[in-house]
């Protein structure tokens, strides 16, 4: 039997080692920590200090406070981490070139260099003490975008019904953010409404609807008539302003009759004119049309003033984009008109003047002088025009639930509506657990199954059950909100891991939008999604999905502002080259551009300059680049073009950055700064006065007048940063069309930023940014990842930002990296705890 006594005395030794070991090494470590921050403060006195009394001292001290900045006050090292905002500001305007302000001499860049370096050095040591937290999400609502992609994809019903649900409130510049989705009384009135109509909709098929007409309200472009045929232009009609182009929504597959309404005149001999029927950019049916007789006021025209022309097609149901067309307009003419293809008829008999019977000579004279007059014009070549459309519909109606609908509802079989219990369970565990982006508990399932059994009762069907069963998935918080298990927060604990499904389910929703998919799901059930090679292999599978045009539509669509594009209304008289086809050709360019990079893991450095980019005929014919012909979009390799190349001479980033009459260099400049530079400038102050448009262009240029605008010192700072990256863009007016006048007077697009750097026109502004891509990806960073989490970012992130920010360098910048650094980052994987009250 062991000695008690002397076990205890080698256990109080043993402690008694430990304690005087710790001891040791802990005032051991103390001298060598204080030499540390000897050290710190001895590079502190020789790289900051000195820079701040040469240079900035004088404006920023206890007395002047400029800007309410006492630099002379923050004396120490310490003072860095204690005052890190405003070391920060120090940071940025010492880096971009703001401070010391112009006047006063500019320090040499080798010292600019040196106290930049320091005090990014100083930052990210000072963020590697930060303990690690996740944060806290606010439990989110599914927005209007994320329920419409949900209900499709669970349902698989495409319907958009969050299209009557109010607009989603933005925080951090997305309608994604937990804090400021709200859910108001009117929200839930729609909720429950829409959860109806999509659940019979699921599981019946659309009701039977009687036939309605729709004639849109158009926004035209204005014909400027034209005697002489163009040998090169666009033949389908798409681009020319004698078409016809809306977005209508097809309440349900069936046939509709589309009843075109023509106007204007065309040479008489001419071949007869072809009308084309296009939808979402496709040719659906082309009809010829040769208007019987002539024009009651004329005798060398057609007219086809009144007349109509129908087509007839199964369309199915949803949103299109319907055009109708003059097609080949400039063709068929009389041989007169020297056009292509001319027309193969007989040339009219020459017009012969017959004075009316009885008139006097004065009047046959004033006759006569109009006949010569009328003869001496040429009828214009382009004249003839669709007027209008009307929509009839729908006839012939598909009914019944869709093929889609039935493989994701019914996933026990559908046998005329012969459902054993077992079956019936497993179609609603299916479905409760798809809709819910969980495994649906056993006495859930069994609340929804009672109410099935509920409506059985009263003599209907299974379907009838089955709806009402889905309309209670769907009004569940489980379905409305993307809901996260907590766990009470320890000592030992602040944080945790989230579990599989909710991981898939961030997942799904940062890159889909919408609900996670079989795959996906499955790897959540098996407990694998966690391993960094299954999440590496998912992610890049969803983002080569063509679901992935949600992160371009959604993310995309609040980063580039293109949504704004949509309520973008330029003056009709000084462009009247804009119409809706062009708006619909803008916005595709730069959405299909962000899916390339998107789709094809590209750098992120193609946004600011790329050698590429997506064009129909109407939108290379309004950039001036030839060798483009019909509707569909294509990749267009732009070679060493100076004038186009990344988001920034895209036509709708350019377009949403001006004004409706003219462009803005503040606009642009703020713009850049937000989006691509990361350093958004503050408000401008109250009671600024606008620019006079009236004097644009006429009496003086846009630069002279901000000239006159910088001049007062409370505008100054600011413009000195935006306006020189806005005057960059300055070649393209409001709609994005390269000029080199600005009325009549010479466009001058040279800048001269705050650090020195001076550029002349686009190409060398780009040439620039380039230059500072890091801070570009650093501040697309942000964003994401702030969409991607549904908050805004806080002091505890930084690490992780910083760690993302290294890897996409070594990356080259890929976007799928950029993804997978915030898909790995410890607030997207875990969940602050929830703390005890």
């Amino acid at each position: 039997m062991p000695d008690i006594d002397q076990s205890g005395r080698r256990s109080a030794l043993r402690l008694a080692v430990v304690i005087m070991t710790g001891c040791f090494w802990l005032f051991a470590g103390l001298p060598g920590r204080r030499a540390e921050q000897s050290a710190t403060q001895t590079s502190f006195d020789k790289v900051v200090r000195s820079f701040i009394v040469e240079n900035c001292a004088g404006c920023h001290s206890a007395d002047l406070k400029s800007g309410g900045v006492d630099l002379d006050a923050l004396r120490t090292a310490q003072s860095v981490v204690e005052h890190r905002e405003v070391w920060e500001l120090v940071h940025e305007k010492i880096r971009t070139g703001e401070m010391p302000p112009k006047g006063i001499p500019r320090p040499d860049p080798e010292s600019i260099k040196a106290i930049i370096h320091w005090l990014e050095l100083e930052f990210e040591r000072a963020d590697r003490l930060i303990k690690p937290d996740p944060g806290r999400v606010t439990a989110r609502r599914l927005n209007r975008a994320e329920y419409n992609n949900t209900i499709r994809d669970l349902l698989g019903v495409d319907v958009k019904p969050a299209e009557d649900f109010p607009q989603d409130d933005s925080g951090y510049g997305f309608d994604n953010i937990g804090d400021v989705l709200s859910l108001p009384p009117v929200l839930m009135e729609k909720y429950l409404t829409a959860a109806e109509q999509v659940a019979r909709l699921s599981v019946f098929g659309p009701d039977a609807l009687k036939p309605t007409l729709y004639r849109p309200r158009l926004t035209r472009g204005r014909i400027v008539p034209s005697p002489k045929p163009l040998l090169e232009y666009d033949r389908t009609g798409l681009s020319l302003p004698n078409a016809v182009h809306f977005r209508y929504r097809f309440p349900a597959t069936a046939e509709y009759n589309l009843r075109a309404f023509l106007g204007g005149v065309r040479p008489l001999g001419s071949d007869p004119i072809t009308i084309g029927l296009w939808i979402d950019g496709r040719l659906e049916k082309s009809l010829e049309f040769d208007p019987v007789g002539v024009a009651s006021f004329s005798d060398d025209v057609q007219d086809f003033g009144g007349m109509t022309k129908d087509f007839r097609s199964r369309i199915t149901a949803g949103d299109h984009w319907i055009a109708v067309t003059i097609m080949n307009l400039y063709e068929g003419l009389p041989v007169s008109y020297d056009g292509p293809n001319p027309s193969k008829r007989p040339p009219p008999p020459p017009l012969e003047f017959r004075p009316p019977k009885n008139a006097p000579p004065q009047r046959i004279e004033f006759l006569r002088k109009q006949f010569e007059a009328r003869r001496a014009r040429k009828t214009p070549a382009n004249e003839a025009r669709i007027t209008n459309v009307e929509v009839g519909g729908p006839y012939d109606q598909v009914m019944g639930p869709s093929p889609d609908s039935l493989e994701k509802i019914y996933t026990c079989g559908h046998f005329d509506g012969q459902h054993q219990a077992t079956c019936a369970r497993k179609i609603i565990t299916d479905l409760t657990s798809r809709a819910w982006r969980r495994p649906v508990r056993s006495a859930e399932a069994d609340k929804l199954l009672g109410l099935v059994a509920e409506v059985r009762k009263t003599g209907d069907s299974f379907e009838d059950g089955l709806v009402v069963a889905i309309q209670a998935m769907l009004v569940s918080p489980h379905f409305l909100f993307r809901i996260e298990q907590d766990r009470p927060a320890t000592a030992s604990a602040g944080s945790f891991p989230i579990g599989q499904f909710e991981l898939a389910s961030r997942l799904s929703y940062f890159i889909w939008s919408s609900m996670p998919d079989a795959e996906l799901y499955r790897a959540a059930e098996q407990g694998t999604l966690r391993r960094p090679a299954v999440l590496a292999a998912q992610v890049r599978r969803m983002l080569k999905d063509p679901k992935s045009s949600a992160i371009v539509e959604n993310f995309g669509g609040q980063w580039l502002e293109l949504r704004k594009l949509e309520s973008f209304k330029p003056d009709a008289e000084r462009f009247p080259e804009f119409d809706e086809y062009l708006r619909m050709s803008m916005r595709r360019e730069t959405e299909l551009f962000f899916e390339n990079i998107v789709r094809n893991d590209l750098s992120l450095v193609d946004f600011i300059d790329a050698k590429y980019s997506f064009l129909n005929q109407r939108l290379a014919d309004f950039y001036g680049i030839a060798g483009v012909t019909g509707p569909d979009f294509r990749k267009i390799q732009l070679g060493d073009n100076p004038q186009r190349g990344g988001v920034l001479t895209q036509a709708s980033v350019l377009a949403v950055s001006s004004y409706t009459t003219r462009t803005s260099p503040v606009l642009r400049g703020k713009w850049i700064l937000e989006n691509i530079l990361n350093a958004p400038p503050p408000p401008p102050p109250p009671d600024v006065p606008n620019l006079d448009d009236s004097k644009v262009g006429a009496t003086a240029s846009l630069r002279q007048q901000l000239e006159e605008h910088r001049k007062n010192t409370v505008c100054a700072s600011c413009h000195a940063r935006m306006d020189p990256l806005g005057f960059g863009l300055e070649n393209y007016n409001a709609i994005g069309a390269w000029r080199t006048l600005d009325g009549k007077l010479p466009i001058d697009a040279s800048g001269v930023l705050p650090d020195g750097r001076t550029f002349k026109g686009p190409a060398e502004l780009k040439s620039i940014l380039v230059s500072d891509r890091n801070s570009f990806a650093e501040g697309l960073t942000e964003k994401l990842m702030t969409y991607a989490l549904g908050r805004g970012l806080e002091r505890y992130d930084r690490p992780e930002l910083k760690r993302i920010s290294k890897q996409l360098t070594a990356d080259n910048h890929r976007f799928s990296s950029l993804v997978l650094g915030i898909v790995n980052s410890l607030p997207f994987q875990q969940r602050r705890g929830a703390e005890k009250l």
